[in-house]
């Protein structure tokens, strides 16, 4: 099935210009709101698994995970949470309050780290991946769905943004942005480590982050075995 093209709402496009400009020094927020997003949706699930607990039962330990790609330039913000059906991502990614966009712009004081603080207040964090990504790709699977009916959105934030069917195995939500050049820094693990020790501490779930080690090369080998592991980053209380 082909993926269907649809045009972003008037306020998401008047948005998401205003954040790649009002914001550009303080980008590292947009990691604050991604993973606060993904906590919401560990939440939400944890919420509706008091009276439906087998949606639980597949995949109970619930975290957020962090993982870069330096070859493919990616950074993957991942849950086990709630996930979204196709109707719910168009509804929470195409489309925004009026009323939201339209205070968010209000509350602008030009100064950045106030203005930082205001995003995830009127429930635009998620577009603040634009500020340091050229394409953002979100696949999720809502956690009454089948592997089958997963959804994948993406969008460069020029306008338009696709949506088709996906499959992905567990429950929940991957947003995968595609950095832009000059945010390489973001797929480095001390700034990763440094951000969401910053910002993520109060995050009630355990943030893990991929972290790769070079081992020492060995005699008779070409090139030193690189091994990775899952590392929990924030205190979670």
């Amino acid at each position: 099935m082909a993926a269907e093209v649809h045009a972003f709402q008037t306020e998401v496009a008047k948005l998401l210009k205003l954040l790649a400009h009002s914001l550009y020094s303080n980008k590292e927020v947009f990691l604050r709101e991604l993973v606060s997003n993904a906590s919401d949706a560990i939440d939400k699930l944890r919420f509706l698994a008091i009276t439906k607990p087998e949606l639980l039962k597949d995949d109970p330990t619930l975290e957020v995970k962090i993982r870069a790609d330096r070859d493919a330039g990616t950074l993957t913000i991942s849950d086990n949470g709630i996930g979204m059906t196709a109707s719910e991502a168009a509804d929470a990614l195409g489309t925004i309050a009026k009323s939201g966009t339209e205070e968010f712009m209000q509350h602008l004081t030009g100064d950045q780290q106030k203005d930082s603080q205001l995003i995830g207040q009127f429930g635009v964090g998620f577009y603040s991946a634009f500020i340091v990504a050229d394409r953002v790709d979100v696949v999720s699977r809502a956690a009454s769905a089948g592997p089958d009916e997963a959804v994948r959105w993406s969008s460069d934030g020029s306008g338009t943004y696709t949506s088709e069917p996906a499959h992905r195995d567990g429950r929940g939500t991957d947003v995968i942005l595609h950095l832009k050049a000059d945010d390489r820094e973001f797929l480095e693990g001390w700034k990763l480590r440094e951000t969401i020790a910053k910002y993520s501490d109060h995050i009630a779930v355990p943030v893990m982050l991929w972290t790769e080690k070079t081992e020492e090369k060995k005699e008779g080998e070409e090139a030193p075995k690189t091994t990775g592991a899952w590392e929990q980053v924030n205190d979670a209380k």
